[in-house]
């Protein structure tokens, strides 16, 4: 059992927590193994989050101070909370990856929800999996730049084509 001061200790960190993410993701971690959680754990610090687990009714209260009422807390389920400095896309992908190789172990780990703060929305669990399978910025911009590049890169073939053509019509037309 907690203290009061533990208890108000708990909040006011997991309110630092709060201010400090532009994302939050809620998962149901029942019966996930420590080992692969401490890997999640691991795989979110690289992108820049934190993975904690803070008493439902403790995290509302610091939610609420910041004007975030989620329903993923209303759940009986332990819930762990990823507090993302970046947008959701930072995080998305390592939590549903993680989730589905749990899945193939028949260990169940459920995203419950999540929360934009810059656009301060709740995002249901179908658009979080949306989001979690979009390739990373990097390779949708690679997409992007080679969908450019093609048919520039045509164009400069055809016209190599084209100046072959003309030299080799240049060189008979003076030899004969």
């Amino acid at each position: 059992m907690l203290t009061k001061a533990q208890k108000k200790e708990h909040v006011a960190e997991s309110s630092k927590l709060v201010k400090g993410s532009k994302s939050l993701v809620f998962a149901d971690f029942t019966g996930a193994p420590t080992k692969d959680v401490n890997r999640l754990k691991n795989e979110l610090k690289k992108a820049g989050a934190t993975y904690k687990v803070f008493k439902k009714r403790l995290l509302k209260i610091a939610l609420k101070e910041h004007g975030i009422e989620p329903d993923a807390l209303s759940s009986k389920a332990q819930v762990a909370t990823v507090f993302a400095k970046d947008d959701l896309t930072s995080v998305a992908a390592a939590i549903f990856k993680f989730s589905k190789e749990l899945a193939k172990s028949k260990i169940e780990y459920k995203v419950l929800g999540a929360y934009d703060r810059e656009g301060n929305r709740a995002i249901p669990v179908a658009e979080f999996n949306v989001i979690a399978k979009l390739p990373s910025r990097e390779v949708l911009l690679a997409q992007v730049v080679g969908t450019m590049a093609g048919p520039i890169r045509k164009l400069l073939i055809a016209l190599k084509e084209i100046g072959k053509k003309r030299a080799e019509l240049v060189a008979s037309s003076s030899s004969s």
